[in-house]
């Protein structure tokens, strides 16, 4: 296991220090996973406490890390929108055990000079020979914040080499009745669908992770691999995902083709818009809403408007929602 050494100026309590049991006994399947080293250095109290810097240029993404309290592991595995394994929020926890994450691969086409079929091991052999812990805020109508496992999206992009006129990625989650009793359901079109424009996909905060918390991903957060993006709402980050396709055209998004009055294709924490159904101009924290807990106010981008707000600029975000 690789961890920073004194020289950094961390002292290196045991596991048991860092965090919950079922967590550090949950890395070594991790770490068995990250082949021999990648993405293997997360173990320092200070990894947890403080975030690792993210890849890029830091002029655009300083400061991205947030500094909030951590969400506890067991709010984070057991409240969960995947609606493979049920619409209820307890419901993936306790449907997702069926869910089959090995072997695993995950199919790369469309627009690209080198499409290929990744597995799980070819993609953890991208990631960068350095620690990678985001800690990041998330909200779906509730907000949590989660130290992530994972690397940017851009180094797979950057190794397929998108063709010239590739202006979105369309992320295709696995649709297997076999392992995921809701699929065939009527409340969506299955497989789920999800897209990004190709500089959404190719920004810094954009991640493709394998991990959360330091153990892989539990199958209801899904495993065992998933997007994560982090300034637009939850359902944006595909779960459980087998193919990504480059296209000249902009996806067809699960939820946008549920309810495309309700769900626009770029689904970026506004508070400003309200849902037909419901204010986001508040949410609330999740492990923090008991009978006195006041709800927090919904920042722009999720709070990160200083890194991604240039994205969308002379963009209604009113109308592009």
């Amino acid at each position: 296991m690789l961890i920073r050494t004194s020289r950094d100026g961390f002292n290196h309590p045991v596991a048991s220090e860092i965090t919950p049991r079922e967590v550090y006994e949950g890395r070594r399947q991790l770490l068995k996973l990250m082949a021999g080293g990648v993405l293997a250095s997360w173990a320092s109290r200070e990894a947890f406490a403080k975030g690792a810097p993210l890849p890029g240029a830091k002029s655009t993404v300083a400061g991205a890390t947030t500094m909030e309290k951590i969400t506890e592991y067991k709010d984070a595995t057991s409240y969960n929108n995947f609606y493979e394994f049920g619409t209820g929020k307890e419901d993936p926890a306790q449907n997702a055990h069926t869910l089959k994450t090995k072997p695993w691969t995950v199919e790369v086409e469309g627009l690209v000079k080198k499409p290929a079929k990744y597995t799980l091991e070819d993609l953890l052999k991208l990631s960068p020979q350095e620690e990678r812990i985001y800690r990041l805020r998330c909200v779906e109508g509730w907000s949590m914040v989660i130290p992530w496992v994972g690397y940017s999206m851009s180094k797979l992009i950057e190794k397929v080499e998108p063709q010239g006129n590739a202006k979105f990625v369309e992320f295709v989650t696995l649709a297997d009745k076999a392992t995921m009793p809701y699929v065939g359901s009527r409340v969506l079109d299955w497989p789920y669908v999800e897209g990004l424009r190709m500089d959404e996909a190719m920004h810094p905060l954009t991640l493709l992770s394998f991990g959360m918390y330091g153990e892989v991903l539990p199958n209801q957060n899904g495993a065992p691999v998933r997007l994560v993006v982090p300034w637009k709402y939850g359902f944006k980050s595909a779960k459980s995902l087998v193919k990504i396709r480059f296209t000249d055209k902009e996806p067809r998004t699960a939820w946008n083709k549920a309810a495309s009055h309700e769900y626009g294709f770029y689904s970026n924490v506004n508070p400003n818009v309200d849902h037909p159904r419901w204010s986001q101009a508040t949410e609330r924290r999740i492990g923090e809403d008991g009978l006195f807990a006041k709800k927090r106010k919904t920042l722009m981008f999720n709070g990160y408007e200083q890194q991604v707000g240039q994205l969308y600029a002379g963009m209604d975000l009113k109308k592009n929602y």
